[in-house]
């Protein structure tokens, strides 16, 4: 005897169905969506199984954003449930949805949802999902809001530029050094005027450059020389429309510093998880990954036997492609899977893009890959380059070993 639960996640609520093996809904009910209501649920999971005598018991929810986290961490540590050796699977949605078409003019309910989800448990052929360690949940939580920030930080320097354009439209053009120096960034938001800048002395404006960037300049003159001549050469603003600039200007230094400092903080503490995780050795022994990609990277894949093979981890990244065939006919051009993990298929390509700069293996390989088509030369190149990094990583986790260069394998062998 078998007992199937399917539970269909919200927010604020667990809309649960039992089923049996042959199809039956055993018990339909809803529970709140807290430690509460997952207690009670786990009572009456263990009532219903005990009465049945049953021999295996599955649990599936939907993988529904940070909805299903709790309550799946939950049923898959409780005591009681582990003595009865449940099983708890989160779904992809994609496969609920799938499996709905099936049924033809079905209504869309929660319950219904609830009830799909253990008719799909009832039909088998899912794997198994293992519940990732305290460590790597914790490290995936910093990764990811890491990664948030540098894409909030990426758009905040776009609209600081977009901002700087009328304030001084010559700047970009004329002047080499980094906008975003701590020198060039604490003159923007002094407010000055253009007119201010063009008239100050080259000299003075060369001094206070090198004191604002901390003697970082090698040669401060002629950067002074470049924002002069920017100065001149760009259009003028009405008053009022040059004040209006330079609150903005200062509101996005203050931002784009802000997300800086944050992200110096999350990666101290990031550090600090890594150390404690034996597997980032084996990652950053890799030429090209440091403490960035390994941390993301390993947050994302967590234990390395979850997965049953390379193939298996490329797919969850989303770095496989469908075959098509039919009859004798074959496709040559395929696409990429669109489900898959977004923050590790990131990862592995930034990684990917890093490691063939540093290492000839991978530097051949993805020129071997770009110089075999005409079109997307680079992000075909790159994709196949970061599906071969998945290869080494699998290996390196799963034999706990560190990376040895090819060269130097055949150097030892001669």
């Amino acid at each position: 005897m078998k007992l199937f639960v399917g539970i269909d996640v919200s927010a604020k609520e667990l809309e649960i169905c039992f089923m049996n093996l042959d199809g039956n809904t055993l018990d339909s009910f809803k529970v709140n969506n807290d430690l509460n209501g997952a207690a009670f649920l786990r009572d009456r999971i263990v009532s219903v199984a005990d009465k049945l005598q049953t021999s295996e018991i599955q649990i599936g929810l939907e993988a529904t954003s940070v909805y299903s986290w709790h309550p799946a961490m939950y049923l898959h540590e409780d005591p009681l449930l582990k003595e009865r050796r449940v099983k708890v699977f989160t779904i992809n949605p994609k496969l609920v949805r799938k499996f709905k078409e099936a049924y033809a003019d079905l209504q869309k309910t929660d319950r219904i949802d609830a009830w799909l989800i253990a008719d799909r448990l009832r039909f088998g052929r899912l794997n198994m999902t293992a519940m990732m360690q305290e460590q790597y949940i914790a490290l995936q939580r910093l990764t990811r809001m890491r990664f948030h920030l540098v894409h909030n930080l990426t758009r905040e320097k776009q609209y600081f530029l977009q901002n700087l354009f009328y304030k001084c439209n010559a700047f970009l053009t004329e002047v080499e050094s980094s906008v975003f120096g701590h020198a060039i960034l604490e003159m923007l938001s002094e407010k000055y005027s253009l007119d201010e800048i063009a008239a100050m002395d080259v000299a003075e404006l060369a001094d206070y450059l090198q004191e604002k960037g901390k003697n970082r300049f090698p040669n401060p003159e002629r950067v002074a020389c470049c924002i002069q001549k920017a100065a001149r050469a760009s259009y003028r603003l009405a008053k009022v429309v040059e004040d209006s600039i330079d609150l903005v200007l200062g509101t996005s230094i203050q931002a784009i510093r802000s997300v800086q400092s944050q992200l110096k903080e999350l990666d101290k503490a990031i550090e600090r998880i890594l150390d404690g995780i034996p597997e980032a050795t084996c990652l950053r022994s890799i030429p090209g990954i440091g403490q960035v990609y390994a941390a993301g990277i390993l947050a994302e894949i967590g234990d390395i036997d979850r997965f049953s093979d390379q193939a298996a981890l490329a797919k969850y990244a989303g770095l496989a492609w469908r075959r098509h065939q039919s009859g004798s006919f074959e496709a040559e051009d395929t696409k990429c899977i669109r489900s898959g993990n977004r923050f590790l298929r990131y990862y592995l390509i930034e990684a990917a893009n890093s490691v063939r700069l540093r290492e000839p293996e991978f530097g051949n390989y993805y020129r071997k890959k770009y110089n075999e088509v005409p079109k997307h030369q680079h992000k075909r190149a790159l994709v196949l380059t970061a599906r071969k990094l998945v290869r080494l990583v699998d290996a390196l986790l799963r034999n706990d070993q560190l990376y040895t260069p090819q060269r130097k394998v055949n150097r030892a062998k001669a």
